[in-house]
C-alpha cells in the first residue's frame, strides 16, 4: 500500500509510473508488428545502436532523444543498405552494423563527461524521468497508436502476407520503412525506462506472450499492450518496494507472464500440447489403425 500512497504524493514516482505504463502499451503494440515480421533482431540492433547518438548528444549538450533517434535510424538504414547490396543475409548485416555502432557508443561515452552514468543508460532509470520525458513518451505513444488505428488494415495484410499485400497494390516497402521508423522511435523512448540492454525485451516479450494466447491480430495487439502496461507498473512496484533496478524488474515481470503463457496457454501451452500428444499416443496404442487413417 505504501507504493500506491507514494504514487500519489511524490511527483517523481507519478511521472515514472505514467511513463512506464505508456511505454509498456506502445511497446506491446509495435512489438506485435516486429515479431510477426521477423524483425526481433532488428529491435535489438537499434536499441544498441542508439549509444553513439546518446554520447554525441551529451558532448554537444543536445537533446538525447534526437541524438539517439538519428543514430538508430542511421543504423537501420545501414543495415538495409548492406543487406540490399551484398549476398549477406539480414541477421549477418544486423550483427555487423549494430556491433560497430555499439563499439563506437562505448568509446564515445567513455570519453564524454556527463552526469548520467553508463549504468543508467544500459539498464535504465525510470525514477529519474523528467516532466518533458513523460510528455514526450505520451506524445509518441498517442501518435503511433493513432497511426496504427488508421493504417490497421494495411499493417495487418503486409504483416501476414507481403505477396498478397503487393497484389492488392499496398506500398509494402513504404509500410516496412514506416514500421522500422516506429520501431526506432519507440526503442529510443523506452531506453530511459529499461535501458539499452533490456529495451528489446519490452518490445518482444509482451508481444510473444500475446502470440501464445491469441491467433487474431487485433486481439494479440490488445493483449500485448495490456501485458506491457502491467509489466511496467508491476516492475516499478517491485523496484520501489524492494530497492531493485527498475529496468530489470520490469523485464522480469514481463518474462514471468511469458512463462505462465508458455505453460498454461489454452491453445499453445506446453502442458496442453503435451497432454494432447499423450492422448494421441494412447489412442494409437489402443487403435493402431487410427494412425494410418490420420495419415491418409
Amino acid at each position: 500500500m505504501e507504493f500506491f500512497t507514494d504514487l500519489i504524493n511524490y511527483p517523481h514516482l507519478t511521472r515514472a509510473a505514467i511513463t512506464a505504463m505508456v511505454i509498456g502499451i506502445v511497446s506491446g503494440v509495435v512489438g506485435c508488428l516486429i515479431i510477426l515480421r521477423g524483425l526481433s533482431l532488428m529491435g535489438d540492433a537499434i536499441s544498441h545502436a542508439v549509444m553513439p547518438g546518446i554520447a554525441v548528444s551529451f558532448f554537444f549538450g543536445a537533446n538525447i532523444f534526437v541524438g539517439a533517434l538519428i543514430s538508430g535510424l542511421l543504423a537501420a538504414a545501414g543495415i538495409g543498405f548492406v543487406n540490399a547490396n551484398t549476398r549477406l543475409k539480414r541477421d549477418t548485416s544486423i550483427g555487423i552494423v549494430f556491433t560497430a555502432f555499439l563499439a563506437a557508443g562505448v568509446i564515445l561515452l567513455a570519453r564524454t563527461e556527463s552526469s548520467v552514468s553508463l549504468q543508467s543508460i544500459l539498464f535504465g532509470d525510470v525514477l529519474a524521468t523528467r516532466t518533458t520525458d513523460m510528455w514526450q513518451s505520451i506524445v509518441i505513444a498517442v501518435v503511433i497508436t493513432i497511426l496504427v488505428v488508421l493504417f490497421y488494415k494495411q499493417l495487418q495484410i503486409t504483416t501476414m502476407d507481403a505477396e498478397i499485400a503487393k497484389a492488392y497494390g499496398f506500398p509494402t516497402r513504404a509500410i516496412n520503412y514506416a514500421v522500422l521508423i516506429a520501431l526506432a522511435v519507440v526503442t529510443v523512448s523506452a531506453v530511459q525506462t529499461v535501458g539499452v540492454i533490456l529495451v528489446v525485451a519490452m518490445l518482444v516479450t509482451p508481444a510473444a506472450t500475446a502470440f501464445l494466447l491469441s491467433k487474431k491480430f487485433s486481439t494479440m495487439m490488445w493483449l500485448a499492450a495490456l501485458f506491457g502496461m502491467f509489466s511496467s507498473i508491476a516492475g516499478l512496484y517491485f523496484s520501489y518496494t524492494f530497492q531493485l533496478q527498475s529496468g530489470p524488474a520490469i523485464v522480469l515481470v514481463a518474462f514471468s507472464l511469458f512463462v505462465l503463457a508458455f505453460f498454461f496457454s489454452p491453445s499453445q501451452g506446453f502442458i496442453w500440447t503435451q497432454a494432447h500428444k499423450r492422448r494421441e499416443r494412447r489412442l494409437i496404442a489402443i487403435h493402431p489403425d487410427s494412425k494410418e487413417q490420420t495419415t491418409l
